[in-house]
Parts: structure tokens; sequence; C-alpha cells
């Protein structure tokens, strides 16, 4: 790896603004090799596309898949993070409750403690309240 990369460069990428970090973080990113994303900068990355930039989920999902796909990017489980960003988009649940279905399928254990309902429109696992 050659740098660890912060949700503010991928911001700037993704949106462009403003333009002239846009551009320097656009070309970092095309041009340097093995830059790491986390898991918890593409979940930072969602929440500030969606709630200060106000862009639409189906937006925010394809900006992270081509930012997933670009050559210089790893990531640690890149088929956790498309499959999370999948739930996010087509059953429409937070991301981090996106990110614990696709943890849950990915390690079998298929079940999730949660009072959040939400998880219920996701028919790959199981919620289970606490107490009851």
């Amino acid at each position: 790896m050659s740098a660890f990369v912060d949700t503010n460069v991928l911001i700037r990428h993704l949106t462009g603004d403003p333009v002239e970090m846009a551009t320097r973080a656009t070309s970092y990113l095309r041009t340097e090799t093995e830059l790491l994303v986390t898991d918890l900068v593409v979940a930072e990355t969602v929440y500030v596309l969606e709630s200060f930039y106000e862009i639409p989920r189906e937006q925010v999902a394809v900006a992270l898949r081509s930012l997933i796909a670009l050559a210089s990017v790893e990531t640690v489980d890149s088929a956790l993070l498309l499959r999370a960003l999948e739930v996010y988009e087509i059953d429409r649940i937070d991301f981090a409750e996106a990110y614990l279905v696709a943890s849950a399928e990915s390690t079998g254990v298929n079940r999730i403690a949660s009072f959040d309902r939400s998880i219920d429109r996701v028919r790959t696992v199981e919620r289970v309240e606490p107490g009851s």
C-alpha cells in the first residue's frame, strides 16, 4: 500500500467541489497505485454525500461502485462493500445496516441483533430483537 485515503479526498473527487481540490484529488486517485480505502471511509463518504450534498441514494451507490472499481483503489473486502452498496440501494436501508447485512451474509451468521426494523426488508438475514 502506498497510502490510506481519507474521506475528504473521495468527496472532492466525487463531487468536484471545490474545483481546485477536486482536480488534485482526481489526479491523485488516477496516478497513484495501491491506495487503501477503508470500510469506515466508505461509510463516511456515503453519509457526507447523502447528508451534506443531498445526493440521491442511487447516485451515491453508483459513485461508490465506480470508486471501488478504480485500478488504484484497494479495499479490504470489495465484495463485501459492493454487497453492502447493493442492499443500501435496493432495500433502501441505511448504509451501516446494509453493511451489517452484507457482513452477516458473508460470514454465514445470517442473524442481526437490532431494534431497527428496516433490516426486515432484507430476506437473506433474520433480525432478532434483544429481550424478545
